[in-house]
This record gives C-alpha cells, structure tokens and sequence, in this order.
C-alpha cells in the first residue's frame, strides 16, 4: 500500500531527479508523491516466478525488469509514474535510464492494499501508453489471472487454475499453475491426499 508523503503539488522533474537518491521508492501521481510499502513473501514470489517465466522467453531486444524499473506517463495533460511488478520492452530506451515509455507489457500482482488501485486508477493510466499491447494482474491469494488487451479493447479475459494463458506481447504460453509453482499450498494448489 502506498501513503502520500506530501500534500503539496511536486514538479515531475523534480520528482524524477529526488527519486534517483531515495532510499524509499516512490509513485508520482498528477503532482502527489506516494511512498511504496513493502510487499509480502507470497507476493514477491508470484512475481519473481512470473518475471522468470518472461525473461525466459523474450528476444535480445527486450528486457524484463522487476519492481525498480519506472514506467513514465503523460495522459491527459497530467504525469504519472509508477513501479510495475513487472515490465517488458523492446527496443532502445532513448529517455531517461531510470524509466520507460514504451512498454509492450505490464503485470501487477494484486494484494487487499493494491487490488483497487491497480485495478481503477493504475489500469486507466496504464492504457494511455500507445506502445502498451497488454496488462496483466495476478491475484497473489488464488490462482487467477486477468489479461486485458489493446486489440480486444481492454476487455478481461480470465484465467484460473487448470487453464493456460497466452500472453500475445512476448509470445509466452502458461499454464496458471506455473506462476503459482513456488505456493501451492498457500494459495490452495495442494493436492489434497485421502
């Protein structure tokens, strides 16, 4: 979960070139600035899991990153920036090196103190980006997987255990479980013995 940090209105360069030196990362939404928690176990092994499963996969000209990478975004006027869980792009970062704004794929593992904000205020900002093909969030509790993508109008396409999943971006074809690899007890996977 996310707390602001100020109330105060804070340039977006300004922003940018403090959160280089911060020991705690921070979210930039419209002029407010949020400090990021830290995240659970569970959640950091789905992702971890999930980035592996991507990074795998992609071409010499695309990389993956995990968390500390910044995706920027300027949307109506207003900028925004976030850390993804996780972040595919491909090609040259002709920007800043601390963030991008060109990614083709965007995951967030959802937690009780993310789901909203991921889903509302993430998900609007996020499908501004034009180079953006999909956006992916993960239940970290129960094996389930939402995909929305550009080319079905960001309409969800739901995933649960026993499925398997094709992410069209980085051409990566899943089942449900193997996200889930690590907590299967956790999140209800176990085989139960009789």
């Amino acid at each position: 979960m996310s707390h602001a940090v100020k109330q105060i209105y804070v340039d977006f360069e300004e922003y940018l070139e403090d959160e280089r030196e911060a020991d705690v990362r921070h979210e930039y939404v419209d002029g407010q600035i949020y400090a990021m928690g830290g995240a659970s176990e569970l959640h950091n092994t789905v992702a971890a899991d999930f980035h592996t499963a991507i990074n795998n996969i992609l071409p010499d000209t695309c990389r993956a990153w995990m968390a500390d990478m910044k995706v920027k975004i300027k949307a109506q006027g207003k900028f925004y920036a976030y850390y993804p869980d996780i972040m595919v792009a491909c090609g040259e970062n002709t920007d800043d090196p601390y963030t991008r704004t060109n990614p083709i794929l965007i995951v967030e593992v959802l937690s009780a103190s993310t789901r909203r904000n991921d889903l509302k205020e993430k998900f609007d900002n996020y499908i501004q980006i034009p180079s953006l093909l999909e956006y992916v969030v993960v239940s970290q509790d129960t094996p389930h997987l939402r995909i929305f993508r550009r080319n079905r109008d960001w309409q969800p396409e739901s995933y649960y255990a026993g499925d398997i999943f094709c992410l069209e971006s980085v051409g990566l074809e899943l089942a449900v479980e193997a996200i889930y690899r690590r907590v299967r007890r956790e999140v209800g996977l176990e085989i139960k013995l009789a």
